[in-house]
């Protein structure tokens, strides 16, 4: 048996020191010797003052003070006497350096004797007491000092055994204060260790006795006594973790001395005639031998004297079963003071109790079962503290207590906590105090999870507790309560525990796939080691996998048995083929079944079904158990059915099973049967209201004569059972409402058999393992109970509380991707801000600043948006709604529609979305009467700041001030402008939940004519959508759909000029501009989007083109290097062509028209022709002054080089070089073909220019195909000088001045580009016609008339430069006389056109001889012809 071990104290002043061996140190030792011999005489002096103290008391007695009357006073003293003066001699002759080694029995005998004297009175007597209290306080002994043992044992016999005469009712109780307070002080000092368990047994007892006798005296005396009561115990168990381990041997059990039951219930006091305590003995069990409880008794107490303490506790609670009160109504003050004192011991012995069985089993059996019962008292001080003791116990031995703790919440704190069932609101209201307590617990809830709602045997607690505290928050026909509040906290508590376990890193387990493909007895499934984490974790999510299988096959049974079997051998929780143990087996541990079927199908007459009924008798253990006992466990399964051959074929089976487990009772099975049946009908009789005529216990006793084997039962045996019957009635048909009122003595029995053979408890870590399923199971109701309380209150702290607690939720929610609670969050604060209340339209800013409830839901529901966007899914909806109300009130900062990227990053004169001092849009604005409001809160601020002091109406007040500046600290804790520039961390999903809400918000686009706030909140939208699709450039692609959509419905919706599609056009716009670097595989996409801009309305183009080349021209400029396509190009360059024919902005969009071809930086095969075309478009505009169209036909010719650089680099190209050419020879053509287009301009500069251009063009290039060249000819100056030639004659000289010029500009263009292409021309099979084709030009320029008369300038040209080209084609040999005649037709054909119009260049070119041999072929010709 465990012992206290004894410690070495500490040395106090007046022990004697050691002897010191150095002798450097013997001075010092020397001066404390003298110190402890200065001490040792103070105590010597202070014993003699008691001992005069004592003795001046007694001289005041009568009896006492006729003994001085002589001379020879010293023989006449009393005994009593003798001993005090004898004492006062002595103690100043005793060796102060052996102080130590004297006795303390020497110095305490004298007033032990008069304090065990039956001659001293009261104030005698208590004198003495009061010397000894000094003796023990002072420490004057201690464990080291010789014979310790002998004085403390002296002590503590003459107290218990003290004796006096009673004078008064004062003085008694005095001297009863005084033996309280010697006890005490004897377990205080360090001698107590000392002290025998028999004495220590003696103490409390002596103490207790005290206390009932105190009953009769005054107040003072009865708190005494009960305080002192306590700290003895209190002193005890404080050394109950300093208690080594038992070596496993069961002490005997040793009763309290003097304490019977009618002592414990205060109904007696033991007290003889006198007023004196007398000692009392009772023997231990007799099976236990005498030397062995002696030996047990006398050693240094330990768990034999504190587990005969803690019975003892335990039987105070026990009076009620002895007196037959109820322990519900009665008096609080005797369980009261039993029950705080087992509170303080469990308190200091804490989880040290786990070590000592004896007190573990008297905890997991006495204990509970008194505290189930309690647990209903209509005292709330009582209630109390039996939940203070379960809470304890929980903290502490919760592993040792599985059962017991489940029954307790099930039976006691979960059935008083609704309030129903007849419990009071006091009694609700502890109740609901200490699931609160626990809820606080950080483990609490996910033990309760893993250990009873995941076992398939206990009730959910879990599941049970979050379903009242949520039921109660919800206040009924009524404002909000204590209890609604106190309720809040628990869920709360619940919630924050799991926040705080999500924050922390808990190892990721991998756990195993819920399914169930085989049959397997689910009623055997254990785990192997519930220590590990992955085992247990894996375990208890398969036990609730398989409970709520099983509940599920429950409602199928009780719906039909039959087809209930068939399902659960379909989800493999029966086997295929039934067999009669796994149906019992069913029945037997599955809860929800419906007891009056399972009673018909045991009862059934099939041989299955009987076969079942037996195997399910099987499943129970009635061991050691009473037979009603056993017949009330049985019966409680099931209802037992009405028929009368049922129930015997129910009781065979219990008896057949009974009989086998306690064969020392009956001598066969029908015994048992036929007892069993008379139970049942005396149950009947007795509590059948219906039966008059009671039986009496002869009856009963005759009625079951000769039943065991043709003998008699024991009388007793029978007289038990039939008592038992009468008084607790077993119940045939179970109650189905919530569990029990109480806990029966047979299922108590039953549940102490149960808890030897559950799975160990488990204890959860802080590791977030359950909190998931645990989480998704009480989501719902908890939100909801948060969003009543909310909703309700008015008090400052419940709000915060509940602000606190959605906090919480949304936490648990983000990290378990539970984005369907979230959005519920989100709804339910969205509507407690009142922003979506579309009423609030008077003074806003001064209501919302009022409304406490209003700003805390603002700033709750805008911190979790931004702490929790990610996992926020249609809840943007309802976040968006209140920012566009606040956006309509003015009080969103103007930041809100920023995005993330610095604009210092880009020039000055390119950051986008600024309006300028020159926009039309804003005039347009202006002048259409649209009334903007101010963008942010300090803006309207600044206004009421300012107004015209004239009028004093417009002033803001204080309070208006005030509420202002309210307002405006609610909005920057808001930080809502990091909903949008911190958009690019969400997920895909929440981000398109985000921008669908934004784009719904905004509305389908209509004519806003009329409706500004519907413009405003359009605008506004598509500015948050503009600042979100630039924060998420590198998700644009996610995005890029539904932003375009919408822009492209605004676009063709609007038909005139407003902020909403002046927003869209450059928002537009600005998305290209921050996208094009980032993003050049969407380039394409990009800008083609910005063909929108060449849908818009006349009108809306016209207000707004300006301002959209300038931002065209800028994106130019700055991501000219990342448009690489043709496509992107097109668009660009679409754009930049209709500025051409736009007054406002030709000179922007020619800006970047030069920024692009200028010196070629930035043209490419892609983009060539493209921006010839649009070059071509700003020489033939007439808006600008001639030079700018004379600056694009430049930039045309110098494009040129382009052409010839990339035909330079063709050659190194390999294979495709000639593809490549074929395509810069298209580009060419393109560009000389739009050279041919400007030259028929009217204005006389810019055509003559165009010609000159072209012929640079034309003359300039390299590497051109001779096909081409013909083409050229035909398409470009032949079709030119046919159209000067009609321009001539159809139009009137004022359109087109000086036409001649033209005339000889073009003229010289065809002469040098023949002359210059001649060998290349020669070679195509077509060069005749085209020669023909020159000729006939000449032949009109020289014959045109200008202005009604020929050209005098053409006349001279023309010749002079067709004479040119013939000696050129004559030096070539191109143009030559040949002797065929086949070779001739260029030659003749010449010669008859020149003949036509200029004889004289024919002989000007040839020379006389090839003349005459001219003539000469010709007359051969026929010649040759014939032969």
């Amino acid at each position: 048996m465990g012992h206290l071990r004894l410690q070495q104290p500490g040395m106090e002043t007046m022990e004697a020191e050691s002897p010191a061996d150095s002798s450097e140190d013997r001075s010092s030792t020397q001066g404390m010797a003298t110190s402890s011999s200065a001490s040792c005489y103070a105590l010597a002096c202070m014993i003699s003052s008691e001992v005069s103290a004592v003795l001046a008391v007694m001289r005041r007695n009568v009896r006492w003070g006729g003994r001085y009357g002589s001379a020879a006073d010293d023989y006449l003293d009393h005994s009593l006497i003798q001993s005090l003066k004898s004492l006062r001699r002595q103690i100043f002759s005793w060796d102060p350096s052996r102080w130590r080694s004297i006795d303390p029995s020497l110095y305490l005998r004298p007033f032990l004797d008069v304090i065990c004297s039956d001659e001293t009175g009261a104030p005698i007597t208590g004198v003495a007491l009061s010397s000894v209290y000094k003796i023990l306080i002072l420490e004057v002994f201690d464990v080291k000092t010789n014979r310790v043992e002998d004085a403390m044992h002296a002590v503590v016999d003459a107290v218990t055994s003290c004796r006096f005469e009673v004078i008064d009712p004062a003085s008694e109780e005095a001297v009863l204060m005084k033996i309280l307070q010697v006890l005490l002080a004897c377990m205080k000092s360090r001698a107590s260790k000392v002290l025998s368990n028999q004495l220590v047994i003696t103490i409390v007892n002596t103490c207790f006795r005290v206390v009932h006798q105190a009953g009769t005296k005054g107040e003072l005396l009865q708190r005494i006594s009960r305080h002192t009561m306590h700290e003895l115990v209190r002193c005890i168990f404080a050394h109950l973790p300093e208690i080594s381990k038992s070596n496993g041997k069961l002490w005997p059990k040793a009763e309290m001395k003097g304490v019977d039951q009618d002592q414990a219930s205060g109904m007696k006091q033991f007290e003889n005639g006198n007023g004196s305590f007398g000692p009392t003995t009772e023997s231990l069990d007799d099976n236990l031998a005498e030397l062995e409880r002696v030996k047990i008794m006398e050693e240094p107490y330990g768990i034999p004297c504190m587990r005969e303490i803690f019975h003892f506790l335990c039987s105070l609670l026990n009076v009620m079963d002895h007196t037959g009160m109820n322990p519900v109504a009665s008096d609080e003050d005797v369980p009261l003071f039993a029950l705080g004192m087992i509170n303080s011991a469990i308190e200091l012995g804490g989880s040290s109790i786990s070590r000592h069985p004896d007190l573990l089993s008297l905890i997991q059996d006495e204990l509970f079962r008194n505290l189930l019962q309690f647990g209903f008292s209509m005292s709330p001080l009582v209630l109390s503290t039996v939940c203070s003791i379960v809470l304890n116990l929980y903290t502490h031995l919760r592993t040792e207590l599985k059962l017991q703790l489940e029954a307790f919440f099930s039976c006691v704190i979960l059935r008083l906590a609704q309030g129903k069932y007849g419990a009071s609101y006091h009694q609700q209201e502890v109740a609901m105090e200490v699931l609160v307590d626990f809820c606080r617990q950080k483990t609490f809830m996910s033990e309760m999870y893993a250990n009873f709602d995941c076992d398939i045997s206990c009730c959910n607690v879990f599941e049970d507790l979050t379903s009242i505290l949520s039921r109660c928050v919800f206040p009924v026909n009524g404002p909000l309560s204590a209890m609604h509040i106190l309720a809040l906290d628990g869920l709360i508590a619940m919630v924050q525990a799991m926040a705080d376990r999500v924050s922390s890193t808990s190892p990721r387990l991998q756990h195993a796939q819920l399914k169930v493909d085989e049959y397997t007895p689910f009623w055997s499934v254990k785990c192997e080691n519930y220590a590990d984490p992955e085992q247990w974790l894996d375990f208890v999510h398969h036990q609730k996998y398989l409970k709520k299988r099983l509940s599920n096959g429950a409602d199928h049974f009780n719906r039909d048995p039959k087809r209930g079997l068939e399902y659960l051998q379909g989800i493999h929780l029966l086997p295929e083929k039934l067999d009669p143990h796994s149906v019992a087996c069913l029945f037997r541990y599955t809860t929800g079944l419906d007891k009056n079927l399972v009673g018909d199908f045991l009862g059934n007459h099939e041989e299955f079904c009987i076969q079942v009924l037996h195997e399910f008798a099987c499943t129970f253990d009635f061991q050691d158990m009473s037979l009603d006992t056993a017949l009330r466990i049985f019966l409680g399964t099931f209802r037992l059915p009405g028929e009368s051959q049922k129930i015997q074929r129910v009781l065979e089976a219990f008896s057949e099973r009974y009989y086998e487990q306690t064969l020392n009772i009956f001598v066969n099975k029908d015994a048992a049967l036929l007892l069993s049946y008379s139970i049942i009908l005396l149950n009947t009789d007795q509590h059948n209201v219906q039966v008059r005529k009671k039986m009496t216990e002869e009856d009963f006793i005759r009625n079951n004569r000769y039943i065991n084997g043709g003998n008699d039962l024991p009388r007793e045996f029978l007289s038990n059972l039939y008592h038992s019957i009468c008084k607790k009635e077993i119940r045939i048909t179970p109650d189905p409402g919530f569990g029990s009122p109480e806990m029966s003595p047979s299922h108590w029995i039953d549940l102490i058999r149960k808890s030897k053979k559950t799975p160990p408890y488990i204890v959860c870590s802080t590791w977030s393992y359950l909190d998931y399923n645990m989480f998704a199971a009480m989501s719902g109701p908890t939100i909801a109970a948060i969003s009543v309380v909310f909703d309700h209150a008015e008090d400052e702290d419940a709000l915060l509380t509940c602000m606190e607690g959605f906090l919480c939720v949304a936490k648990i929610s983000a990290h378990y991707h539970l984005e369907d609670v979230l959005d519920d969050i989100v709804v339910s604060l969205c509507k407690f801000t009142t922003l979506l209340n579309t009423s609030l339209v008077a003074e806003p800013i001064t209501v919302f600043s009022d409304d406490l409830k209003a700003r805390l839901a603002t700033e709750t529901v805008f911190s979790i948006a931004n702490s929790y966007g990610d996992h926020i899914r249609s809840g943007w909806k309802n976040i968006v709604d209140c920012i566009l109300r606040l956006h309509k009130f003015g009080l969103l900062p103007a930041c809100v529609t920023s995005d993330a990227t610095d604009d210092r990053e880009l020039p000055a004169d390119t950051v986008l979305g600024k309006p300028t001092s020159s926009s039309l849009a804003a005039s347009h604005t202006s002048d259409a009467g649209i009334n903007r409001k101010p963008s942010g809160l300090i803006e309207r601020f600044s206004q009421l700041l300012y107004f015209d002091t004239e009028e004093p109406s417009m002033q803001p007040t204080e309070q208006l001030l005030a509420s202002q500046q309210i307002t405006i600290q609610t909005i920057e804790k808001c930080h809502i402008e990091s909903i949008f520039t911190e958009s690019k961390f969400l997920q895909a999903d929440s981000l398109l939940h985000l921008t669908r809400s934004l784009i719904s918000a905004a509305g389908r686009p209509q004519k806003f004519a009329g409706l500004p706030d519907d413009e405003d909140t359009a605008v506004f939208c598509l500015e948050l959508l503009i600042a979100v699709t630039l924060n998420n450039r590198d998700r644009i692609v996610l995005l890029w759909n539904g932003v375009y959509e919408h822009i492209t419905n605004v676009v063709q919706s609007v038909v005139m000029p407003c902020a909403l599609v002046e927003k869209a056009v450059f928002g537009l716009l600005r998305i290209c501009q921050r996208l094009l670097p980032y993003k050049e595989n969407l380039a394409d996409e990009l800008l083609r989007s910005l063909q929108l801009i060449l849908k818009l309305d006349a009108r809306v183009a016209d207000a707004y083109f300006e301002n959209i080349t300038q931002e065209v021209t800028r994106l130019v400029k700055a991501n000219a290097t990342h448009i690489r396509s043709h496509m992107g190009w097109k668009t660009i360059t679409s754009l930049l062509s209709i500025t051409a024919r736009h007054h406002d902005a030709s000179e922007v969009g020619f800006e970047a028209l030069v920024f692009i071809m200028l010196e070629g930086a930035h043209l490419t095969p892609a983009n060539y022709v493209l921006f010839i075309e649009a070059s071509r478009q700003f020489a033939d505009s007439r808006l600008g002054k001639s030079k700018r169209s004379a600056q694009a036909l430049n930039l045309m010719v110098e494009s040129i080089a382009c052409l010839n650089r990339w035909a330079q680099e063709t050659k190194d190209a390999g294979q495709d070089a000639e593809k490549i050419m074929q395509g810069i020879q298209e580009m060419w053509l393109k560009l000389v073909q739009a050279l041919r287009k400007v030259t028929s301009d009217e204005r006389e500069e810019i055509r003559n220019h165009a010609i000159s251009s072209l012929q640079i063009c034309l003359t300039g290039v390299e590497g051109i195909c001779p096909s081409y060249w013909h083409q050229v000819f035909d398409t470009i100056i032949f079709s030119m000088m046919d159209d000067f030639l009609e321009i001539i004659q159809s139009h009137p000289p004022k359109n087109y001045w000086n036409m001649e010029g033209t005339l000889v500009h073009t003229i010289k263009l065809l002469s040098k580009v023949f002359l210059q292409q001649l060998l290349e021309l020669s070679m195509l099979s077509s060069f005749g016609k085209l020669w023909l084709g020159i000729l006939d030009r000449m032949e009109k320029y020289m014959k045109v008339k200008v202005r009604g008369k020929r050209s005098e300038k053409l006349q001279e040209l023309v010749p002079e430069l067709l004479k040119n080209i013939l000696l050129v084609m004559k030096s070539k040999g191109i143009l030559a006389k040949s002797s065929t005649t086949d070779d001739n037709s260029m030659w003749d054909s010449t010669s008859l056109h020149l003949n036509k119009f200029a004889p004289f260049l024919w002989s000007e070119v040839l020379s006389d001889k090839e003349l005459q041999q001219n003539d000469s072929i010709d007359v051969a010709q026929p010649g040759q012809a014939e032969g």
